[in-house]
């Protein structure tokens, strides 16, 4: 046997897993998906969605297969987040967890697939009691997703493709858990020069109706090689 390989054998093992902080936004509140946990310790507690990196995956292939396994969705916005490896974090043995978080539209997500997790969406301002260190893990993605949106245009991975300016407005007090004035925000976001605007109204929210926009991610590509500061 070669050294290393030898030299490998002289140290502890431990298990390797990833969590999944799964975002989503109603329209009013930007929430966070979590599930009914199936095993021990902490059986049938709230939990985020995660499980162990196989031996012949990689951690990325792992978030990605366990994300489908919970939404049945593929392609989805999903970034590394932080390495969580205190020595006490999981009771049954020594866990070390690499935390994604993801987003998607609540709309596109499977409610077969919820019923079978037992998952639930709930307002990041009303998070129950989560096992582990999981409560840790939504508050550090909505730090990194506040950063993220300031410069890169993710927000709109959880608005439908035709959006309103309100509904935009909304989705960013809710990742910023504050108001903004209305003509300002319009202001700014209309002089970015990144959304077109259709032809078509959305007419549920009010009789005389909102215009639609869609988000031109080609143009956004080039403006972001001369450094653009989205928000």
């Amino acid at each position: 046997m070669p050294p290393a390989i030898t030299a490998y054998k002289n140290h502890d093992r431990h298990l390797l897993a990833v969590d999944c902080i799964i975002f989503g936004f109603d329209g009013k509140e930007l929430k966070a998906l979590l599930i009914k946990r199936a095993l021990e310790p902490a059986v049938g507690q709230w939990s985020l969605m995660g499980g162990f990196v196989q031996q012949n995956e990689s951690v990325d292939a792992a978030a990605t297969r366990i994300l489908n396994q919970l939404t049945g969705l593929q392609d989805i916005y999903m970034e590394q987040l932080h390495c969580f490896g205190n020595v006490e974090r999981d009771a049954a043995a020594r866990v070390v967890s690499i935390a994604y978080f993801a987003l998607i539209k609540i709309d596109d997500y499977n409610e077969a697939l919820m019923n079978e997790h037992h998952a639930k969406w709930f307002s990041l301002n009303k998070i129950p009691a989560l096992v582990f260190d999981h409560r840790q893990m939504i508050k550090l993605s909505r730090e990194r997703l506040q950063e993220k949106v300031t410069s890169h245009p993710i927000g709109f991975e959880l608005l439908p493709y035709k959006f309103t300016l309100q509904q935009l407005q909304a989705l960013y007090e809710a990742v910023y858990n504050t108001r903004f004035d209305k003509r300002n925000f319009t202001k700014k976001i209309l002089a970015l020069d990144l959304l077109h605007k259709l032809d078509e109204k959305e007419k549920e929210s009010s009789r005389k109706g909102a215009f639609l926009f869609v988000f031109d991610k080609k143009k956004y590509e080039q403006l972001n090689k001369e450094g653009l500061k989205f928000l």
